[in-house]
């Protein structure tokens, strides 16, 4: 669905922003805020313990308008994270990932046989190599890795605390849980290393700058969150497993 605004009138049964409360003494299911009791890191969404959620955690719907099709989408939110700080803070989770694999590359002889030469043929013809394609799957492995764990276990990379940014569930403003923080990293980091390393990383970038009004890359899109400023420190607010 997307994330602009929706068309007026009555919103469809499936809509993902419109949440109903589950039954008396059951749990929600995965992914979905606690119905009492429990708090967001965007504020006091839904309107103290044992009372129901809104259908929004944005003041009444998911616009930030009192009825459907509300005029601010972004009522009710902390401020969207600067692109600046964003891009700062990938270019630094980065090199956290690519320096301590260098070191060990240089060690054990990583992805190049340097024994063949420096040539650019000599380069060409190792990149389909057994030895090319175990550095591949060991580079996934600590990117995505690493972007899973720390986004669902804090709501941000050591780059984003750095920067004071942080992932949230677009919906309800809780940190991602395991299959979203998963989905955003596999989309963020697999075609990234598996194919194409700069164009990729130029889509991420035009899709974040292009995308209104939550500034969401492919990655946020698919996993439903969105990138803010954390205004009041690191969250340890998390949807329920």
């Amino acid at each position: 669905m997307s994330n602009d605004q929706p068309p007026p009138g009555q919103p469809p049964e499936d809509d993902p922003f419109l949440k109903k409360p589950p039954p008396s003494g059951e749990h929600p299911p995965s992914g979905e805020p606690p119905t009492s009791g429990g708090s967001s890191p965007y504020g006091n969404a839904y309107g103290g313990p044992g009372g129901p959620p809104p259908s929004s955690p944005y003041g009444g719907d998911p616009f930030g308008g009192s009825s459907y099709g509300g005029t601010d989408p972004l009522a009710g939110m902390p401020p969207l994270a600067p692109f600046g700080k964003r891009l700062a803070a990938r270019i630094i989770d980065i090199l956290i990932i690519f320096i301590p694999l260098a070191i060990i590359s240089a060690f054990t002889g990583g992805a190049w046989d340097s024994t063949n030469g420096d040539s650019w043929n000599s380069v060409t013809n190792q990149v389909n190599t057994g030895r090319h394609w175990i550095w591949s799957l060991i580079s996934l492995v600590a990117y995505v890795g690493y972007d899973t764990y720390m986004t669902r276990k804090y709501g941000q990379t050591l780059g984003k605390r750095w920067m004071k940014i942080r992932v949230a569930m677009l919906n309800h403003g809780t940190i991602p849980d395991t299959n979203a923080s998963l989905l955003r990293a596999a989309v963020l980091w697999l075609p990234a290393l598996l194919c194409c390393f700069v164009l990729w990383w130029l889509i991420i970038l035009a899709t974040v700058l292009a995308s209104k009004p939550y500034r969401q890359g492919l990655h946020d899109k698919a996993a439903r969150t969105v990138v803010v400023s954390d205004t009041e420190g690191t969250s340890t607010t998390s949807a329920p497993h």
